[in-house]
C-alpha cells in the first residue's frame, strides 16, 4: 500500500480509557470501569461557579413580562367586548294577543275517560 492508502493500526482511544484485553465476565471488572470512566469524567469536567450567574433579562424576565402584558391586554379586551352596554338592545318579544277560547260542553269527562 502506498502513503494514501488504508492503514490497519488501532485509533487511540479520545477518552482517555485504555482497553485491556480480558474478559468482561466478573461483576467488579464492570463496576471498576465504570468508576475509571466517571473519575475521568469528573476530572476532565467544568470546575463548579464560585458565584452564582446573574439572571439575563431578556432571556428570563422579558419574555415573562411581554406574555403578561400581551395576556391583560386580552382580558380588557374581552371585558370591553362583553360589557352590556356596547351590545346592541335585544328586540321586544311579541307576545300573542290573550283570546277567550271556548270548550264544548263535557270535554273534561270525556279527557279523564280517555286517560283513565
Amino acid at each position: 500500500m502506498g502513503r494514501g492508502g488504508a492503514h490497519l493500526r488501532a485509533m487511540p482511544r479520545k477518552d482517555g480509557l485504555e482497553t485491556r484485553d480480558r474478559a468482561w465476565t466478573q461483576p467488579g471488572a464492570y463496576i471498576e470501569s465504570l468508576a475509571r470512566r466517571r473519575t475521568f469524567r469528573r476530572a476532565r469536567g467544568e470546575k463548579p461557579r464560585t458565584q452564582p450567574e446573574s439572571p439575563k433579562l431578556l432571556l428570563s424576565t422579558a419574555p415573562f413580562l411581554v406574555l403578561l402584558a400581551l395576556l391583560a391586554f386580552v382580558t380588557i379586551g374581552i371585558f370591553v367586548m362583553a360589557y352590556p352596554g356596547s351590545q346592541p338592545q335585544p328586540k321586544p318579544k311579541q307576545v300573542a294577543a290573550k283570546e277567550q277560547g271556548v270548550a264544548q260542553r263535557g270535554w273534561l269527562q270525556e279527557a279523564e275517560k280517555e286517560f283513565h
